[in-house]
């Protein structure tokens, strides 16, 4: 019996295990971390894009914001569906768990009565007493003894272990109430989110519908616009491959490489910048990436391409701009056909803050990390702050968001 009962002790702790780790949960901390993600966004949206200003906006500017909106709230519809489907494998793996473990423990329970029982019986001094003196031998009774101890010490460990199995189990039905709460919580939370979508969804169809009635303006409008900007990329690229030339051509190597000559000191910047790589702080205080990295289309005409070297950052109306590390001035670009850009060097990599309507630095600054180093631009016409943020290494374009934390 013995055996038995410490096979059954061994298989409740296996249980008590399995219901810590479905407790602690990993995947659900991970799809809570995206949900908090995207009801900030969808706050952060709200506060910069559908205040009051709403009014300034031009229907297209109108049609992208909110069809951003409506991407940012399936995304947030999508992982809270997650988390609800989570928690429903959990507590069904739970509820079969808890069965499971009361049938041990009854187990264990009907053993330890039958153990208590069989140890009434023989417990008087008498017995203890006769049960020594039948010994063969002095080495026989000492045995006896130890065995006498032994057994008192595990019916006593027993009835503790029966205690904390039962305390356990009642932690468990706890637990799981709370998780029939919270899936609860996210289903409506899910089907309000659900009824707002519906609602963005239609206010952008009749959106959509008034810019089709002119569409070939609008398109001519996101085209030319996407040559400005290809125009500035094209400068800044020219550039960072003079400012590449030069650096070769000071340290006595040949012109024509795709690399910078760096100094001691600049492939140490270089190397703490690449450190930082996924810490970097955003070149404003407070916004919201309406454009992402790469090529993707137009969400007013899926025709036309838009092909972004960087991010597009929605931010507050004189938004300061800050460095996002430490670095020196390479440029500061100013054209007529765009707004003045500025580009920082750090090592062999490359920050630009474009669209800007004034810059605070020079050429040759040494700029530290969230130094402010301009404002952002306001598009009267539209009553649009937009930052255009780029990473280049050497003059090849990197994703922001790979770099700055939680972008």
């Amino acid at each position: 019996m013995l055996n038995k009962s410490t096979y059954i002790i061994l298989v409740i702790c296996l249980f008590v295990s399995s219901v810590s780790l479905h407790a602690q949960s990993p995947k659900q901390k991970e799809l809570e971390a995206k949900r908090q993600k995207y009801q900030n966004e969808l706050k952060q949206l709200n506060a910069l894009l559908f205040s009051d200003k709403k009014k300034e906006k031009s229907v297209v500017t109108l049609a992208e914001d909110l069809s951003y909106k409506v991407s940012v709230r399936r995304n947030l519809i999508k992982v809270t569906n997650d988390q609800a489907n989570l928690l429903t494998r959990e507590i069904n793996s739970n509820q079969k768990e808890i069965s499971s473990l009361r049938n041990q423990l009854k187990t264990l329970k009907e053993e330890y009565a039958a153990m208590v029982v069989k140890s009434y019986k023989s417990k008087s001094e008498q017995s203890r007493v006769m049960f020594l003196l039948s010994s063969d031998n002095f080495k026989q009774a000492y045995k006896r003894l130890q065995y006498i101890k032994q057994y008192a010490n595990y019916q006593k460990e027993q009835g503790e272990l029966i205690k904390g199995k039962t305390q356990k189990l009642q932690e468990l039905n706890t637990s799981l109430l709370k998780q029939k709460e919270d899936k609860q919580k996210l289903v409506k939370e899910n089907r309000v989110a659900k009824k707002r979508l519906e609602e963005e969804l239609k206010e952008h169809e009749t959106l959509i519908a008034s810019i089709r009635k002119n569409l070939n303006a609008y398109a001519s409008k996101i085209k030319k616009k996407q040559q400005q900007i290809d125009k500035i990329d094209r400068e800044i690229n020219k550039l960072i491959r003079e400012a590449i030339a030069a650096s070769n051509k000071k340290a006595g190597k040949s012109t024509s490489s795709k690399g910078f000559a760096l100094t001691p000191e600049e492939k140490v910047l270089g190397a703490n910048f690449i450190s930082n790589k996924g810490k970097l702080p955003w070149p404003v205080e407070k916004g919201v990436v309406k454009v992402r990295y790469g090529k993707q289309p137009s969400p007013i005409d899926k025709s036309i391409v838009i092909n972004s070297s960087g991010v597009r950052i929605a931010t507050e109306k004189k938004a300061e701009v800050r460095a996002v590390f430490e670095g020196k001035v390479l440029a500061v670009i100013v054209k007529k056909y765009s707004n003045p850009s500025i580009l920082i060097q750090h090592g062999n990599y490359i920050t630009a803050y474009k669209n800007l309507s004034k810059v605070l630095v020079n050429k040759g600054d040494k700029i530290y990390t969230k130094q402010v180093i301009g404002e952002v631009f306001t598009d009267k016409s539209n009553g649009q702050s937009t930052v255009f943020f780029g990473i280049y290494k050497e003059d090849k374009p990197q994703n922001p968001a790979s770099w700055i934390y939680k972008m």
